[in-house]
This record gives C-alpha cells, structure tokens and sequence, in this order.
C-alpha cells in the first residue's frame, strides 16, 4: 500500500509477487493439511470445524493476493492526498487485526500441546473479541473511505471511483475474513 500510494510501480509489483508466491504456497500447505487427515482418526477437535476453519484462514491470504494485484491494475497518480492517507490506514488496521489473529492461531498449539487446558482456553478465548473489534474498526475505516472517495469523484472518475470502492473491499477483506477464522476457531474450541 506504501508503495501504491507513492506512486512506486516497480517496489508494488516486486511485492505483489511475493504475496503471490505466498498465497500459492499457503494454498499447497491447505491443500496437504486436509489431505492428511484421515478419516478413520480421531482429531482433538471436529472435523468439518477444523476444515472450515482453514478455509477461512485461507481466505485472508487470498484476499491480501487480491488486494495487491488490484493495486497494479490503476495508479494512483490522480488520488487526493486524504484519500491516500485513508488507504494507509485502512491497510495498517487490517494488517494490525490479520496479525493479531495470527498470534491467535498460534495459541492453537499451545492449546493442543496443553490438551485444551481451561487455562489456556480461557487465555486463547480472551484474543478473540479483541480480533472482532480491530475488524469493525476496520468496516469503520471502510465506511469513512468510501465517502471520501465518492466525494472526490470529479477528481478521480467513475472509473476511479469503481477501482478505489473495489480496493477498499478488498483491503477491508483481510480484517474481515481474520475475523471469521477467529470466530471459526471459537467455535473449534467450544464445540470439542
């Protein structure tokens, strides 16, 4: 997002294709996880949780994938100042909710290390509102971008417009599916 918004074209492809050499990676350790499980085991948790719950986690790799390429599809050359400033924002909080979700996904070793030990539920339990509530600070941030975006939409175009809209939800993507694998491993936890 640094490099979208000052205009650095070759620093924002550079990135875009490790996020994508990250994602393809995160899509093969997915696609070996669910392959491994067999189904004649008996897992500490349910099954369809636990798959549920990588879907969602892969999602937000999937969205920050797609947040990245959309950025090199337009530059950002006519884009106001505040709306820029929005967007890096935006993009800290998401990153600020995606990295605490992934501080909460690693409490899930610990939590099978512990074999669900009440006490590291409840410290594991305790990350998750606070993942919920980066993640409506962040449909916050949405809704208060997107009107300056239409405000400034003699400046940057109905194409414009529709680019930046489509950023937004997909830089807004990243916090909101950290929130739905955190609420999937809620629901791993309780339901076992």
């Amino acid at each position: 997002m640094e490099a979208y918004c000052a205009g650095n074209q070759s620093i924002l492809e550079e990135r875009t294709d490790e996020i994508d050499t990250l994602e393809h990676e995160a899509d093969k350790l997915k696609q070996k996880i669910r392959a491994s499980i067999p189904s004649s085991v008996r897992l500490p948790v349910n099954k369809k949780d636990l798959l549920s719950f990588l879907k969602q986690q892969d999602s937000i790799a999937d969205y920050a994938q797609t947040a990245a390429y959309w950025m090199t599809l337009r530059s950002c050359e006519d884009i106001p100042e505040e709306i820029k400033e929005g967007f890096l924002e935006l993009m800290n909080t998401s990153l600020k909710t995606a990295r605490l979700y992934d501080e909460l996904a690693g409490a899930l070793y610990k939590l099978l290390a512990t074999s669900f030990s009440k006490e590291e539920i409840k410290e594991t339990m305790t990350i998750i509102p606070e993942v919920e509530r980066l993640e409506h600070d962040v449909d916050v941030l949405e809704t208060s971008l997107s009107k300056k975006i239409f405000e400034n939409e003699d400046t940057i175009g109905g194409a414009g417009v529709c680019h930046l809209i489509g950023l937004v939800e997909r830089v807004g993507g990243i916090a909101d599916k950290s929130a739905s694998a955190a609420d999937r491993l809620r629901t791993m936890i309780l339901r076992r």
